[in-house]
Parts: C-alpha cells; structure tokens; sequence
C-alpha cells in the first residue's frame, strides 16, 4: 500500500531496537529521510547502520529524553541535517520502577515519570514548531496496554503511560486544524529488548529458561492475550506507520490498540 509520503521527513526517539527501529526501517521503505535517536552513540550507529541501505537516507545523533540539553542539542542537529521534519515517532521509554505499590520510594517514581512522560514532553516541545510549520504533520506516542489497564507491579510504568494517551489527545485537540494529526499506539507483550529483559529476570527468579517464562506469564499474567505469543515489533510498527500516513488523514486523537486482545475491555 502506498502510503504517499514520500520525500517527508522523520525523527524517531528510542530508534536503536525493537518498535523504533522497526518504525523507522517501514518508514524508510515509504520514501521518508529517517533521523534516529537513542541514548547509547555506538547502539545507536549501529542500528542505523543495520536498517535497509538502499530504502533512503538514515541519520543519527545520540540524545538522553531526560537530559533538556541533550534534546535541545538533537533540535539542533536535525534542523542542520534535514530542516523541519515532519513526523515525529516518540518510542523511547522504560520499564522503570517495579514492584508492589508500597515498595516503590520517590526516585522510582521520578525516574520513570521522568523519562516516559516528561521525556514526551520535552521531545514534543522541541520538535513541535517544526510540525506545525508545514501545515502537515504527524505525531505519533508509543504508550501501552498498561495505560488502560494497569497491573500492580509496574504503577509508575502505567501512570506515565496513561499521561501519554492525555498528552496525546490534548495535542490533538489543538493542533488538528492546523494539520498536524496526533494519534497513540498502545502494544501489549512485543519481543522488544525490554521484554527480553523483564522475562530474563523472571526466568532467574522461577529457575527456569526464557521459553518458559514467557509461557507461564502469559498463563498468569496476560490471560486475555489471545494469541498466546509476543507480538513481533514489525507488526507494531505496520500501525506506526499508516498513522503517520496520509492514508490516515482522518485519524486524530485515537489510541490504537496492537495487543492481540490482552486489554480486557472493549
């Protein structure tokens, strides 16, 4: 399907793994210049060297969210780069604090607040003139099934991204008739490195291998997921990259569910 976009520009954060680099690598092969960021320089080359070289051009420059003089170094390099873009993926995020409620102190708190929700904040702020110079513009937040449907262990994961989708529906609202389009993807369980980590943890907790970690918490903890599988990010990123499409033209202020059912209500 072509998505006529061809010869748009993008800036990806949390671009050197799982749905950021899948994002960009569909957007490339959509005819988008692509600029990716993430915190770590050498993951971050890497992974751009990694995406299809004859689908266009791939930039880089490495950025903290958390860190406002990073973000305002990457305004600068992107605008030196390739001008205005005009879309903008939001992906990165963390895990951050885990455990039961009255075991997580303030700086879990901060620190996941920090990068998952004021690092949207920041990034949108820098990167919002730009969007609305054009007169066309995309900005797509990846949040999570945790966002509706909040599990006891991960608060300060579900509380950011529940921010995100308000965040998400607030830009909308005030931008839209300038023709910027603001939507949100909420994945549940996708084979990202973050998964990975969180079902090697629990495989070291149960002594057993990751296969079975993911089996048993699938069992236990995501029994609404009805395919039985970890999604694969490429099936995330397919979503990602309609919404910034102008195949989406008529979609503002939604929240696109690719969560194979895990989020229990309708």
């Amino acid at each position: 399907m072509d998505l006529h976009i061809t010869g748009k520009k993008a800036l990806i954060t949390g671009g050197d793994s799982g749905i950021g680099w899948h994002s960009a690598q569909e957007l490339l092969h959509a005819g988008v210049t692509v600029f990716l960021t993430d915190r770590d320089p050498e993951e971050l080359a890497r992974a751009a060297d990694s995406l299809d070289p004859s689908a266009g051009r791939v930039l880089h420059h490495a950025a903290d969210v958390t860190r406002l003089e990073e973000i305002e170094a990457l305004g600068a390099a992107v605008q030196e780069a390739i001008g205005d873009i005009d879309i903008l993926v939001h992906a990165a995020g963390v895990t951050g604090a885990q455990g039961l409620f009255h075991e997580i102190d303030d700086q879990g708190w901060v620190d996941t607040l920090t990068t998952d929700l004021l690092g949207a904040v920041r990034i949108t702020r820098q990167f919002l003139p730009a969007l609305r110079r054009g007169g066309w513009g995309r900005l797509v937040f990846l949040t999570s099934e945790d966002a509706v449907q909040p599990y006891d262990d991960e608060l300060p994961y579900c509380a950011s991204k529940a921010g995100l989708l308000a965040l998400s529906k607030g830009l909308s609202r005030t931008y839209a008739r300038e023709g910027l389009l603001v939507n949100a993807v909420s994945p549940a369980f996708i084979h990202t490195p973050m998964t990975d980590a969180m079902m090697d943890k629990r495989a070291a907790q149960l002594g057993v291998d990751r296969d079975e970690a993911i089996r048993s918490f699938l069992q236990e903890q995501r029994p609404h997921l009805e395919l039985e599988r970890r999604g694969e990010p490429e099936e995330v990123a397919a979503v990602v990259a309609f919404l910034c499409s102008d195949r989406a033209s008529f979609v503002t202020g939604s929240n696109y569910r690719v969560d194979a059912g895990s989020v229990a209500t309708i």
